[in-house]
């Protein structure tokens, strides 16, 4: 194995895009410590539906690095397809008209993208248990995964290969001298030091970045996952939908959300919220719809900030204003999380953008 330039680096975050980015950096025989402010998973990515796509419109870079990223986990699922926290069951999709589900059609299949139109007594016929009320579309090559889960697996590769993981470090600031990135403090004084930093703290990261005069245009909205408790159903596709889309979860129920309730949503200020009861309630009775009347009882309720970049479009690598500071912000973490590891542990030990993530630099806002 070559000996990259930078020998070590601290990762501060400990969402998918964190362990993830740490990974693949402990894999290329850089040493590496991932720091994170509580526990893994405790931000985002343990409230993402965690769909696996590219299935919107998008411009042809961001089209390219989902796909590649989707191929990625299509890889890890080959290896055991027997995980029950990945899975490839496909992905159905309805709009309020019949007349966008054409269109949207049409546009998938302008770009390659798998996609059938269905009727609803298709959809009922393919997907016993579902109850479409017009025509949708189907994607077969969509999945999901359960973040908590992936994090889990990849943090015990971490860790067996001699990553230092330390959670529950509090809020962590980068340390700078001479216009460099050194490593990072954590809360209660302590600097693990480093030749490179990788910043992927979700929707913290604008604020971590500020700090070091950095500002990263942001536009994290608030969400809400509901888990429900484990259900009988032969619903397996992912399912997107006007007023609820809905995926199995590992135990056997469905995780649930939408952004019909985004007001609703009440942020504490730890940076955690909560969704109201009648809230909840108003969604698990139109995921039932959608699975035919199924009744559904929650289990977890889990609010706060999805990290989402200005331009809606990923904001991956090195800053331009501190040297030896790299970053991951964006929405869809789920999709590109083993990805952006990948490609920003290229760009550390090389010093090069790889060319997936060029268009995604931080310089488009002059970071």
């Amino acid at each position: 194995m070559r000996t990259p330039a930078v020998q070590s680096v601290v990762v501060l975050g400990g969402g998918v895009l964190g362990v993830s980015t740490a990974v693949h950096l402990q894999r290329a025989g850089v040493r590496t410590a991932l720091l994170t402010r509580g526990e893994l998973a405790d931000g985002a990515s343990g409230r993402s539906l965690s769909w696996l796509n590219s299935a919107a419109s998008f411009s042809a870079p961001y089209h390219r690095l989902r796909t590649v990223a989707v191929d990625r986990y299509r890889t890890l699922f080959a290896q055991d397809p027997g995980r029950g926290w990945l899975r490839f069951d496909g992905g159905v999709w309805w709009a309020p008209s019949g007349d966008e589900a054409r269109g949207r059609h049409a546009a998938q299949v302008d770009v390659g993208y798998d996609a059938h139109l269905v009727t609803p007594d298709d959809v009922a016929a393919r997907f016993p248990g579902v109850a479409a009320p017009r025509d949708a579309l189907w994607n077969p090559g969509e999945g999901w995964v359960s973040l908590p889960h992936l994090i889990t697996h990849l943090a015990g590769e971490f860790t067996a290969t001699g990553g230092l993981l330390r959670t529950g470090a509090g809020d962590g600031s980068v340390v700078v001298q001479d216009g460099r990135a050194r490593g990072v403090r954590t809360a209660d004084g302590q600097t693990v030091r480093a030749d490179a930093v990788v910043v992927a703290c979700g929707a913290q990261t604008p604020a971590v970045l500020r700090e070091i005069g950095v500002d990263l245009p942001d536009a994290s909205p608030l969400s809400g996952l509901v888990e429900t408790e484990p259900v009988d159903s032969p619903v397996r596709v992912v399912l997107n939908t006007p007023r609820a889309a809905l995926r199995r979860t590992p135990s056997g129920g469905f995780a649930v959300d939408h952004d019909w309730y985004v007001g609703d949503v009440r942020e504490h200020d730890d940076g955690s919220g909560d969704l109201p009861a009648e809230v909840v309630a108003e969604l698990l009775a139109e995921a039932g719809a959608v699975l035919g009347g199924t009744a559904l009882r929650a289990a977890t309720v889990r609010a706060g900030r999805k990290p989402v970049p200005a331009d809606g479009e990923p904001v991956l690598g090195a800053l331009s204003a501190v040297a030896g500071c790299h970053v991951a912000f964006t929405h869809s973490g789920a999709t590109l999380g083993l990805l952006v590891g990948e490609l920003l542990t290229h760009e550390v030990t090389t010093g090069r953008p790889h060319p997936l993530a060029e268009p995604f630099g931080p310089a488009r806002f002059g970071c």
